[in-house]
C-alpha cells in the first residue's frame, strides 16, 4: 500500500482512540513495536539484500472482567531485492528441467503490506471461554517443529518469531483441575472446506499433554504444471484428517518433550511426524537444547528431491524436503544484556546442515537487537547444501 494509505490508518487508529470516553481510554491498550529488518544472501557469486520496514500496533480493551477485545495492525515495506526467484537456490540437475520460458513463475515476490493480523472478542463465561475472530492458534510443544499444527510453519532458524493470525470460533471448556476441551472451526466457503478441531489437554505429575483431532482442507500444488485460466500452478486440493498428541514435562532438571501427528491425506500420501527434544540450563545459566524431528512426507534420499518437494517447502505446503532432521542450540549470557549462540540444523537423511551464529543484545528496556549468520555446509541439492547460499538476519525492534 502507498504511503498515504499508511497514513490514513494511523490517522483512524489515533481518531478511534480520541473518540472514546474519558472512562473508555482508561481500559484501552495501545502498544506494539517498530521493526527495521535486514536480510543479507551470497548466493551463486551474487549478494542480494533485502530491507524491511514493519511497523505493529496492537490494541487491548477490556470491557469488563469478562469481555475483552483485541486487534493488532501490521504495516510492512519491502525495499531492496524484492523478488526471489526459487531456482537460484536449487541445484542444476532440477534446473536444467524447467523450460527457460517457465523460470520467471518461479518468482516469489515481498509486496508492501497493510493487514489486519489480528482482531478478536474473547468471552470468558463461568463454564467456557469463547473466542471469535481473527487469533493466534498455536498447537504442539516442539521449538522448530509441530507435527500437530496445521495453521503455522515456523522458520527452522528464526522459530519463536510471532506466528499470523486465523480466522476461527474457539471455545474452551475446563473439565477438571488439569483438564481442558478446546474446540476450534476455521469458516471456509463450504463446511467440506472449514477446519475443525477438538483438543483434550490434561497432566500427570509433572507432565502436560494434549490429544488432537483434525479436519482441514489442505491444498497442494504442482509446480510443475501451470493452470493459464487460474493463473498459478495445478492445485490438488483435498481433506487432511489428523489423530495426534504432544507430552511436556520435566525430568532431573531436564526439560523434556515430545509431539505425533498421522495425516490421513486425499490428495497424497499418507504420512506421519514425530518430534523429540530437550533442553537444560546450567548452574553457569548456558542453556542448551536439541530436537529430533522426523517427516515422512519428505525424503531419505537427496537425490530424489525434486522441484515439487522444494516449491512446496518454500511454500510452506509441506515443512521438509529431507525426512530426518536434527536441531541444537547452544546460547549463554555473556553480559546481562548480551546473549551469544550457535544453531545448527542438520539433515540426517543426506549430511547437510545449516549453522547459524547468534546474538541477542538488549540496548534497553524498551529495544532489543538480534541477529544471526547462517552458512550453508553441503553439497550441491541436498537440504542444506551450499546452493542454498550463505547470509545473514540483523533484526532490531523498538517496543512502545
Amino acid at each position: 500500500m502507498s504511503e498515504r494509505g499508511v497514513r490514513f490508518c494511523l490517522v483512524v487508529l489515533c481518531l478511534m482512540a480520541l473518540a472514546l470516553p474519558v472512562a473508555a481510554q482508561e481500559k484501552l491498550e495501545i502498544f506494539g513495536y517498530y521493526e527495521p529488518q535486514y536480510l543479507g544472501t551470497y548466493v551463486n557469486r551474487d549478494y542480494y539484500q533485502l530491507f524491511t520496514n514493519k511497523l505493529r500496533v496492537d490494541l487491548r480493551y477490556a470491557l469488563s472482567e469478562h469481555i475483552t477485545f483485541a486487534a493488532n495492525f501490521d504495516f510492512i515495506t519491502y525495499h531492496g531485492k524484492t523478488q526471489w526467484n526459487v531456482l537460484e537456490f536449487l541445484s542444476s540437475d532440477i534446473v536444467d528441467r524447467v523450460p527457460e520460458p517457465a523460470r520467471p513463475l518461479y518468482v516469489i515476490p515481498f509486496e508492501n503490506e497493510i493487514f489486519l493480523d489480528n482482531a478478536f472478542l474473547k468471552l470468558s463465561f463461568s463454564g467456557f471461554d469463547l473466542t471469535a475472530g481473527k487469533q493466534q492458534i498455536s498447537l504442539g510443544t516442539g521449538y522448530v517443529w509441530n507435527p500437530t499444527d496445521v495453521f503455522n510453519t515456523k522458520d527452522v532458524l528464526d522459530p519463536t518469531y510471532e506466528q499470523p493470525g486465523h480466522n476461527a470460533v474457539r471455545v474452551d471448556v475446563p473439565a477438571g483441575s488439569r483438564a481442558t476441551v478446546t474446540a476450534l472451526y476455521t469458516p471456509e466457503a463450504r463446511w467440506e472446506e472449514s477446519g475443525k478441531l477438538i483438543e483434550l489437554k490434561s497432566g500427570f505429575g509433572r507432565f502436560d499433554f494434549t490429544i488432537d483431532l483434525i479436519e482441514s482442507y489442505w491444498v497442494f500444488h504442482d509446480y510443475t504444471r501451470f493452470d493459464p485460466e487460474a493463473q498459478n500452478f495445478v492445485a490438488l486440493p483435498g481433506k487432511r484428517r489428523l489423530l495426534g498428541g504432544s507430552a511436556v514435562g520435566e525430568l532431573l532438571g531436564l526439560g523434556i518433550w515430545a509431539e505425533f501427528a498421522y495425516n490421513w491425506m486425499e490428495q497424497t500420501d499418507d504420512f506421519y511426524e514425530l518430534v523429540v527434544g530437550g533442553d537444560y540450563t546450567f548452574d553457569s545459566q548456558t542453556y542448551i537444547m536439541a530436537e529430533y524431528y522426523r517427516n515422512t512426507l519428505g525424503k531419505s534420499d537427496y537425490r530424489e528431491y525434486d522441484l515439487n518437494d522444494w516449491m512446496r517447502f518454500f511454500t510452506a505446503e509441506q515443512k521438509a524436503v529431507s525426512q530426518d532432521q536434527f536441531y541444537a542450540f547452544l546460547q549463554h549470557p555473556v553480559t546481562d544484556l548480551l546473549n551469544l549462540g550457535v544453531q545448527n540444523v542438520l539433515s540426517l537423511s543426506d549430511g547437510s546442515m545449516a549453522l547459524a551464529p547468534t546474538a541477542l543484545y538488549s540496548l534497553s528496556d524498551n529495544v532489543e537487537l538480534f541477529a544471526y549468520l547462517s552458512f550453508s555446509i553441503g553439497s550441491e541439492g541436498k537440504a542444506y547444501g551450499a546452493n542454498n547460499g550463505h547470509g545473514g538476519l540483523l533484526r532490531l525492534r523498538v517496543y512502545f
